[in-house]
């Protein structure tokens, strides 16, 4: 549990008087909060809130706990400001790993502004899609996908990727009105996983509805960089993240398919090693990345998880 989290969850909640109006001004879910406090109170021991349906309100140990907790938040808020200050300071070298396509998509475009607002700190990225061991290749900091399976490192949640169908405007004229049931997956590009010689399926769900395509176009990639670009030259439809096609999309070179359909995602994560202190350097750089992923496409950005071993 991270500590200075909770409690910041618990002030909130107790000078906004409930969980739901705490969670809307964290932009978290009421569940999330709920959950916050409890976690936080077991690891007390004591009850910090009274609550019923119809009101919430502080115990005796709760009053003192917030009153601490208050103190303590208004001086992390100071050593922040003093640390904003002084950005331009933090210096040195960071190693960055991510996959390629990612790279592409998201790190780099934002690298110049990151130099130039860090004039001092140099980085070094590795982009590839054989993650190294971190610890053991002294990465500082990586972008991966779903679970990372190390008990040494640390996963902050960066990005809630969707899947999107997707393709020229003239495609997907053509199946505007047809159902994903009558796609023709002859006009499918696919996506070739690792190591295998078939194209993942494609995945269409809405209300308890479920319909599974499997790609069978002419052309087949196990690139999602180069499958947008099949895209972009019409060859046909994709089904891929929608942060590899964020431009495409904002300026309608790609137009979305099916998009009434929920086609699944994933997550990509910060990792880190797990340590009690957490270098400027990778501080600065890890908020960033959440900027320049914004609210909107992220999970919960202050939730920090010990990343765990198989699946």
């Amino acid at each position: 549990m991270d500590r200075l989290w909770a409690m910041e969850v618990f002030v909130r909640v107790s000078e906004r008087g409930s969980f739901s109006r705490a969670a809307e001004s964290l932009d978290l879910a009421n569940a999330t909060v709920t959950s916050c406090v409890r976690n936080l109170e077991k690891h007390l021991g004591v009850t910090l809130l009274q609550r019923n349906t119809r009101h919430l309100r502080l115990t005796n140990a709760g009053e003192r706990f917030y009153l601490r907790c208050k103190t303590l938040l208004e001086g992390v808020l100071a050593a922040e400001e003093e640390a904003a200050q002084a950005h331009a300071q933090v210096r040195g070298s960071l190693t960055v790993e991510a996959p390629i396509a990612i790279g592409h998509a998201l790190l780099l475009p934002a690298l110049p502004s990151f130099l130039a607002r860090y004039p001092a700190l140099s980085v070094n990225v590795n982009l590839t899609n054989q993650p190294h061991a971190l610890i053991a290749r002294g990465i500082d900091l990586a972008i991966r996908i779903d679970a990372v399976e190390d008990t040494e490192l640390v996963a902050r949640p960066l990005y809630s990727a969707s899947y999107v169908v997707c393709g020229r405007p003239h495609v997907v004229d053509s199946v505007r009105e047809a159902s994903p049931a009558d796609l023709d997956p002859a006009q499918c590009l696919g996506l070739l996983p690792e190591g295998r010689p078939t194209p993942q399926p494609w995945l269409f769900s809405r209300e308890g509805d479920e319909i599974i395509v499997s790609p069978e176009g002419r052309l087949s990639l196990n690139s999602s960089d180069a499958l947008v670009n099949a895209a972009c030259a019409g060859l046909g439809l994709v089904c891929v993240l929608d942060v590899f096609v964020r431009r495409e999309l904002s300026d309608d070179t790609l137009v979305r398919a099916f998009d009434a359909w929920n086609h699944g995602g994933r997550v990509f994560h910060l990792v880190s090693a797990k340590s009690s202190f957490v270098s400027p350097k990778l501080k600065v750089f890890s908020d960033f990345m959440l900027e320049v992923v914004g609210p909107q496409c992220r999970p919960d950005h202050r939730e920090r998880v010990a990343v765990q071993r198989g699946r």
